[in-house]
């Protein structure tokens, strides 16, 4: 079974980060979402809370029995060897992103050779998107309903 591995801190989850794991499960048999723990960063969301708002974004993907949802602290090529991913997927939203990924993508190579990184861009409607965006509106009061799922959106509102 082919596994891709999809990382990140993913606080909060967008629909940018839902487009990717919904075309990720459209290339992989089967799909694990890893939400990074850092004790040092500080989140707006719990890692556990990240997890339930992940899984409660993607209830209705296609393919949505094939997705799993796992927080890891750790080196993720060591997470990706535990579970024999393929590949790591990486959402790519403009040139910065892949410069920065593409050095990620050498290194992770290096320190498991096999191990692929695809990059998968999201809809054009949510390439601006990103999770510090929707944290910044949300600090000063403004609307993130276009940016994130239904269940983020209820979380951030019930945050105040």
């Amino acid at each position: 079974m082919r596994t891709a591995l999809y990382a990140g801190t993913f606080d909060p989850v967008t629909y940018g980060h839902v487009d990717v794991i919904a075309r990720a499960l459209a290339l992989f048999e089967r799909v694990e979402v890893t939400v990074a723990v850092n004790a040092s960063k500080k989140t707006l969301f719990s890692a556990d809370e990240r997890v339930d708002l992940i899984r409660e974004s993607c209830r209705g993907l296609d393919g949505a029995d094939r997705l799993a949802v796992t927080l890891f602290e750790g080196l993720l090529v060591d997470r990706a060897r535990e579970i024999g991913a393929a590949a790591l997927v990486r959402g790519i939203r403009g040139p910065a992103d892949f410069d920065y990924e593409m050095r990620m993508a050498m290194a992770n190579r290096q320190l498991l050779p096999g191990l692929e990184t695809v990059f998968l861009a999201p809809a054009p409607e949510h390439q601006f998107v990103s999770s510090t965006i929707v944290r910044d509106v949300h600090r000063w009061g403004g609307d993130t309903s276009a940016f994130v799922p239904a269940p983020v959106q209820a979380a951030l509102v019930a945050r105040g």
